[in-house]
């Protein structure tokens, strides 16, 4: 009996991920292996970084408030400190937005935090 191959499926794999990787440089899109080895380290880069994209969210928030709050004559951790002491729950991605879109807010949270 021969052996029974399904190329219509193999042939429709092949196709989808060679589809994926369009524009990518030299080998990386016409070739099966080089292909399917790009893509699938294109899934753990992605993997890894939708976890740095947050760590990175959070060091720029820092950085603005950090910013804004010593232009208000405190330091990043004395502001964060005096809010958490005068139980204002806030935080860092609303607090970065009021210190860049709304600096008068901004002010009136850091003149609280100073009272505490």
């Amino acid at each position: 009996m021969p052996r029974s191959v399904n190329h219509v499926a193999s042939r429709a794999k092949r196709k989808r991920i060679l589809k994926l990787t369009r524009g990518y440089y030299g080998a990386r899109k016409n070739v099966w292996t080089v292909a399917k080895n790009t893509w699938e380290k294109g899934l753990t880069y992605a993997f890894r970084d939708r976890k740095n994209k947050k760590r990175n969210f959070r060091a720029l928030w820092i950085q603005r408030i950090n910013a804004a709050a010593r232009l208000e004559g405190l330091s990043y951790s004395v502001l964060m400190g005096n809010l958490k002491k005068a139980g204002i729950e806030m935080n860092r991605k609303v607090l970065a937005d009021l210190a860049v879109n709304n600096p008068e807010a901004f002010k009136a949270i850091c003149d609280k935090a100073k009272k505490a």
